[in-house]
């Protein structure tokens, strides 16, 4: 379902209204500007997934609230991915979870960081130039 920027910040202010908040308690919690939580529920300005997480988290509600009217949605049943499937033994799973872990405790912009890092030397590894393991 679509819901318009205007839809968004209507229902944004309702569950607000309805939890007995300010916009500057909202601003308190989530660390955005009063006047930009002000244009979002007066349908100026979309704001991001992530801001709409910030909202949420602030509101102690589901992210999916924003989008639907209320009623409680049942989860999508998804295959579950076992790490036996990965093939992973016991020592590479213990080391896989502390970097998950670590990675965890980053913020986004370390991640993107990182994620970058990795992104590049996969790409230099399979164009046959990877210049960190040439001996």
């Amino acid at each position: 379902m679509y819901s318009r920027p205007v839809e968004i910040g209507r229902k944004l202010r309702g569950l607000r209204e309805k939890k007995r908040l300010s916009q500057g308690n909202i601003e308190h919690k989530t660390g955005l500007l009063r006047c930009y939580i002000s244009r979002v529920e007066n349908g100026y300005t979309v704001p991001t997934v992530e801001t709409l997480e910030k909202f949420a988290q602030a509101l102690d509600i589901p992210l999916y609230r924003f989008f639907t009217d209320g009623k409680k949605v049942n989860a999508p049943k998804l295959p579950v991915t076992r790490h036996d499937e990965w093939q992973i033994d016991g020592q590479h799973r213990h080391e896989l979870s502390r970097f998950v872990k670590a990675i965890r405790q980053m913020d986004q912009r370390k991640q993107n960081l990182l994620l970058h890092l990795a992104q590049s030397m996969a790409r230099r590894r399979r164009q046959g130039n990877d210049h960190y393991n040439r001996t």
